[in-house]
């Protein structure tokens, strides 16, 4: 089993930045890999951004540029810095931990762009 918890949402204006941080405890030598995907208010769930064990990244177009992926592993965290946000980045933002007995999600984190 692995828990994940999110956390550095909260409310930014267009242009700001924020930080999301995600922190693995459990049986975290079975991660492969970690993501983050963001819910907006009536449209499905949708990938952003991943990176593997060994550090490899990847970006949704929608984010690519602006949000950056990145893991400490002596702390067992990933983080989302996301720079430069729309109002469309405004979303509930999941962190994912692919593991080898299943995937794993934790609670999720509102990040709300508004002026």
């Amino acid at each position: 089993q692995v828990q994940l918890v999110e956390s550095g949402g909260g409310l930014v204006q267009p242009g700001g930045s924020l930080r999301l941080s995600c922190a693995a405890s459990g049986s975290i030598v079975s991660i492969s890999f970690m993501g983050w995907y963001r819910q907006a208010p009536g449209k499905q769930r949708e990938w952003a951004a991943g990176i593997s064990v060994i550090g490899t990244t990847n970006y949704a177009d929608s984010v690519k540029g602006r949000f950056t992926i990145s893991r400490d592993n002596a702390k067992n965290t990933v983080y989302l810095q996301m720079n430069s946000l729309k109002p469309e980045d405004t979303a509930v933002y999941y962190c994912k931990a692919r593991g080898t007995t299943g995937d794993y999600w934790g609670q999720g984190t509102q990040v709300t762009v508004s002026s």
